[in-house]
């Protein structure tokens, strides 16, 4: 079986494209325009990739019989390297995240938060929170919020660490694209609405999550989520069909060259599966549309130590790629 992933990319200021990438060679779509219409396909020469999920089942197939066709060596193929590389999808219309969705995560932050019942520390509190996230694994339900796409960048492009916190936090994440209209799906049929996944970085201001005004408000997912640049994506989107597991996948993050997570998306309290059949029991999906799963152990909130201007982020998924986000300082502000 020949695998290709999708991505959105541009030439030194030019227009973007939709690519299908073999390896690490760019193979721009509107160039295998004329090849693509003998197997059926309805797009149109400049489509994008989100034009492309509109109708995934066709078009999958069509980019399927067009990998077949392609030689070793292409002339138009070009190295991703010569590329800008922007979001995969670019953009989404929907950003959903799921958040403490990993057991291990949220053990940690238990205990690093000393958040129990009183007299409860050490071994005693890390099997209290233990036998919480297991019954909640259970009997409880995924907790979603919204993120803006405003916030989503490219996967080697600088995140834009704000003046507004004074923790801006890194959360790698497995992302799910969908590929057809979703609601009230069941957990059964769900990953058949997948499109295939991808890689983000759901960089969170831990400083503003609580509201501390009025704290009967709860969280604030706009100030502490949808910052510009805080949800670096890509860079490729990979059709789910050469996934063959996804709840089996190494997702690892480095700060500066240190490791600071690493862990198996095995350890999800909910799976993709059950986080979109909670997602559509209360909401529509659209072809295109992103969840953010969860991320694992290892956040700043661990460590005590949060992004800084000058630090640099190197993530990666297994069979997904790799993103290299460099911080820089807040942008001066423009006159009025």
């Amino acid at each position: 079986m020949k695998t290709f992933s999708l991505g959105t990319f541009s030439h030194e200021g030019g227009d973007r494209f939709a690519g299908m990438c073999i390896g690490d060679r760019v193979l721009p779509l509107h160039a295998l325009y004329t090849v693509a219409l003998e197997y059926g396909a309805e797009w149109s020469a400049n489509a994008s990739v989100l034009d492309l999920l509109q109708d995934w089942d066709r078009n999958l197939m069509v980019l399927r019989a067009l990998r077949e066709r392609i030689p070793a060596q292409h002339t138009c193929e070009v190295p991703m390297s010569n590329l800008r590389v922007h979001p995969p999808v670019d953009l989404p219309r929907q950003v959903l995240c799921t958040g403490a969705n990993y057991r291990k995560h949220v053990v940690d932050l238990t205990l690093d938060m000393g958040v129990g019942p009183p007299g409860l520390e050490g071994p005693a509190l890390r099997k209290w929170a233990e036998d919480m996230m297991d019954e909640r694994k259970a009997n409880g339900e995924p907790y979603v919020f919204p993120k803006l796409p405003s916030a989503i960048t490219g996967a080697f492009d600088s995140v834009v660490l704000p003046a507004t916190t004074l923790k801006p936090d890194w959360e790698l994440e497995l992302a799910v694209i969908m590929g057809r209209p979703a609601r009230n799906v069941t957990r059964e049929r769900a990953l058949d609405y997948i499109a295939g996944y991808a890689i983000v970085n759901d960089v969170s201001a831990r400083d503003l999550i609580a509201r501390t005004d009025y704290k009967m408000l709860g969280t604030d997912w706009l100030r502490s989520k949808s910052a510009p640049s805080f949800m670096p994506f890509g860079p490729v989107l990979v059709p789910a069909c050469f996934v063959p597991d996804a709840q089996d996948l190494r997702i690892t993050l480095k700060l500066n060259g240190q490791t600071m997570q690493d862990e198996s998306t095995a350890d999800m309290l909910f799976d993709v599966a059950r986080q979109i059949e909670y997602i559509t029991a209360h909401v529509q999906l659209w072809p295109g549309d992103l969840v953010a799963t969860g991320s694992p152990a290892g956040n700043g909130t661990h460590y005590n130590r949060f992004l800084r201007e000058g630090d640099l982020m190197e993530s990666s998924i297994e069979g997904l790629g790799s993103q290299r986000n460099a911080c820089v300082g807040p942008l001066t502000p423009q006159p009025a």
